[in-house]
């Protein structure tokens, strides 16, 4: 621990998974923790998927769901990078107590997934 080069992961976010079938402390993992907290942006236990997901809940957290009260939602369903199911029901949860309606793809062609009586 004390010979590697924590700095090389400034800025980065780390996702940190045995995955061999090993038994590993649960201190070996605040040790690393402790170690990359100074300069990593962020890091998860588990792997990228984990990370992803994480990275997309942060984002989650920065909208304010009053900023669309009373609206009509549609959440996009295509786009350039892939988003995992999660996401999309979380975004959910976070609408519904806020908006007229919510639904799902473009415009053209959308799901309805929530409309409020």
């Amino acid at each position: 621990m004390k010979n590697n080069n924590w700095e090389s992961f400034s800025g980065k976010f780390v996702a940190i998974i045995c995955s061999n079938d090993a038994i590993i402390p649960v201190w070996a993992y605040m040790l690393l923790a402790s170690a990359l907290q100074p300069f990593a942006s962020k890091i998860v236990f588990g792997d990228l998927n984990n990370l992803e997901q994480e990275l997309f809940k942060d984002e989650l957290k920065k909208i304010n769901p009053g900023d669309y009260l009373d609206q009509r939602i549609v959440i996009k369903g295509c786009g350039d990078l892939p988003i995992p199911p999660s996401v999309y029901m979380q975004l959910t949860q976070l609408l519904k107590p806020h908006v007229k309606s919510i639904m799902y793809g473009e415009p053209c062609s959308t799901v309805p997934v929530y409309k409020r009586k």
